[in-house]
């Protein structure tokens, strides 16, 4: 597969463009049009893809619900990732980081069980019981607020590809040159408004009003989007 790039060739490379996630999906979604069907359905990566995916669904009236992934953090160094887990236990692992770092078997497999166990809790959390809508022949569109490896967002890819969607779209407001090169090759069509070729790479730099999203945050935006789809 060989996955095209959409992006906004005006921001490229530009820092402080969305005024905030809300502000970047609605952007995002004007860039998705032509891009869904009435098949579509839009899923986000908790916390900070919430808020990005619910714009996107109200604007464009499609159905939104979450995906679970997360990255493998460094032991060292949290805000760092060597892999990432997705909900249904699809995992990879960043090799060369791996073996760049020296991680050791042990290690891996602890960080592993870490990242595995937390993915349980979030599903708990922010799925509440409910099933994984079905994907099968539908184009489903994957969002996060922004992509700096872009591992996290490849498990969600491998994931989501096992329920044989009839498209699957990436959708996000900021990304490294890095992880579209990683992605392409596994998508048929990546939206990116803001691809930044810089070698030290953050997603907040996209963003003039920037912060962690709580999970109490994350179960207001999902709640309402239920409320409204209702």
């Amino acid at each position: 597969m060989d996955g095209k790039l959409v992006e906004e060739t005006s921001y490229r490379n530009k820092k402080f463009i969305f005024n905030d996630r809300v502000h970047a999906g609605e952007l995002l979604a004007s860039k998705l049009r032509g891009h869904v069907d009435p098949s579509s359905i839009v899923l986000a990566i908790p916390a900070g893809g919430v808020p990005v995916g619910y714009a996107i669904s109200k604007k464009l009236k499609v159905p939104f619900d979450v995906l679970i992934v997360r990255k493998i953090q460094v032991p060292w160094n949290p805000e760092a990732g060597f892999g990432a887990v997705a909900w249904d236990g699809t995992t990879i692992l960043n090799e060369y980081l791996v073996l760049r770092l020296g991680l050791d078997h042990e290690t891996i497999q602890r960080c592993l069980a870490k990242t595995k166990a937390i993915v349980r809790e979030r599903v708990k959390k922010f799925r509440d019981g409910r099933e994984f809508p079905d994907l099968k022949g539908r184009t489903t569109v994957l969002v996060d607020d922004g992509l700096a490896s872009g591992f996290t967002m490849l498990v969600a890819v491998k994931s989501v590809r096992k329920m044989f969607p009839k498209r699957i779209i990436v959708a996000v407001p900021t990304s490294s040159i890095g992880a579209v090169h990683l992605l392409l090759p596994h998508v048929d069509t990546l939206v990116c408004l803001n691809v930044r070729e810089e070698p030290i790479f953050a997603v907040a730099d996209a963003y003039k009003r920037w912060y962690d999203l709580s999970d109490e945050e994350v179960l207001t935006f999902l709640k309402f989007s239920s409320s409204k789809s209702s």
